[in-house]
């Protein structure tokens, strides 16, 4: 799950990590009031999206970009009104871009250095790893392809926590020697891990944390994101979804625990397992088709989920054929069947579906879809049905 930036400064106000004046506004009034608390002549108005590039993004009613520093709370007011209920389009969004539904007016700040500072996990060691650059203000990716030797990784244990030492080598490599500095930098790290693992976060990302020319250290823009499964622990969190910002067919996955990932491709997937899923959608490209989602049902689910998951399918426009691929391990085949021909029912099926039943009560599975009239392939073997499902397509 993501939040906003304006959520994003809330947690780190609750956590103590230093950060600019900041608050949401929802109209173009709010962000004139929120623009005279902050008070000062130096205030930027930032569009609020889940997309990164919003500072370079453009309008769709043609307005230039999606960050913009302002003078008073007069010029706040008019800035806010000119993003407030318009498609800001970034690098991120793609051509359909983002509805603006909030700003944040925040207090503007001189910047003397930008750098870059990240926690996530680490995937080879399932550790927390904190990695930090002096270049600040890109794309880390560009940087890490580039010059990756400007790139530093810091592994923590996750039982012994953040050491001093490693707090004193990032803030070397940061370039961080005055003394004021480094206190700054020793507090604000030790409450960014705090937050990391008090919040459950995959990630937390600071882009730029800034030196300002008084040698203040600030984090100036954040992006989270927090582990699904841990969400039940933080409600307070979980509240600050914008189901907006997401894929509308993810939204509904998720109130039926499916885990769904709209792609671009013509060929739907329902399949049992994330491994099984990967392989489906990499057979499917092997056999010269694009895979139009990744679906998980997951290993043991229902009837009704199944028949949530075809529904959820067939309300892609881009779907012109759907494969059906089931290893029954704890999952019934019979499951899976009955949920099929359950979807069939309920909504006009009128494209091709091919359906590879195999494993635990395959049988009965097989029956049941032999017994239905939904208008269905048969295959044994997932190359089999991927041949089906490809050749149906074109024909």
């Amino acid at each position: 799950m993501n939040i906003h930036e304006y959520q994003a400064k809330q947690l780190f106000d609750q956590f103590s990590v230093p950060s600019p004046q900041g608050k949401v506004a929802h109209t173009a009034q709010e962000a004139y009031e929120a623009a005279l608390a902050i008070g000062g002549d130096n205030i930027v108005v930032k569009a609020q999206v889940h997309a990164g590039g919003r500072g370079k993004g453009t309008f769709k009613n043609g307005f230039q970009g999606g960050v913009h520093l302002v003078k008073n709370a007069d010029n706040a007011k008019a800035m806010a009104e000119q993003m407030l209920g318009q498609v800001l389009v970034t690098h991120q969004t793609g051509e359909e871009g983002r509805l603006v539904n909030q700003v944040m007016v925040a207090e503007a700040v001189d910047i003397e250095r930008e750098l870059y500072l990240s926690l996530l996990i680490d995937r080879e060691t399932s550790r927390p790893v904190i990695v930090a650059s002096t270049e600040g203000g890109m794309d880390i990716e560009a940087v890490a392809e580039e010059t990756p030797e400007k790139i530093v990784h810091q592994i923590i244990h996750p039982l012994n926590g953040l050491q001093p030492y490693e707090v004193r080598k990032l803030a070397a490599a940061l370039k961080l020697t005055d003394k004021g500095l480094i206190k700054q930098f020793n507090v604000l790290i030790n409450n960014l891990y705090d937050l990391f693992i008090g919040c459950d976060c995959s990630m937390v990302e600071i882009n730029p944390l800034v030196v300002t020319p008084d040698q203040q250290l600030l984090a100036l823009d954040a992006k989270f994101d927090f582990d699904d499964n841990a969400l039940y622990r933080h409600p307070d969190i979980a509240a600050m979804r914008d189901p907006a910002e997401e894929d509308p067919r993810e939204v509904e996955a998720s109130k039926h625990d499916l885990n769904y990932i709209g792609l671009d491709g013509s060929i739907a997937c329902l399949v049992n397992g994330a491994g099984l899923a990967m392989a489906t959608m990499d057979i499917i490209k092997h056999y010269g088709g694009e895979p139009a989602n990744f679906l998980d049902v997951g290993g043991s689910a229902s009837t009704e989920q199944v028949t949530a998951a075809f529904k959820i399918i067939l309300d892609d426009p881009k779907v012109e054929g759907i494969l059906i691929n089931i290893f029954g391990g704890i999952m019934d085949c019979n499951v899976i069947a009955q949920g099929v021909v359950e979807a069939a029912k309920q909504v006009e099926l009128n494209i091709p579906l091919v359906v590879r039943l195999e494993g635990n009560n395959v049988e009965a599975g097989k029956a049941t879809l032999e017994a239905s009239d939904v208008n269905l392939i048969t295959a044994s073997t997932l190359a089999e049905a991927t041949e089906k499902i490809t050749a149906a397509l074109s024909a």
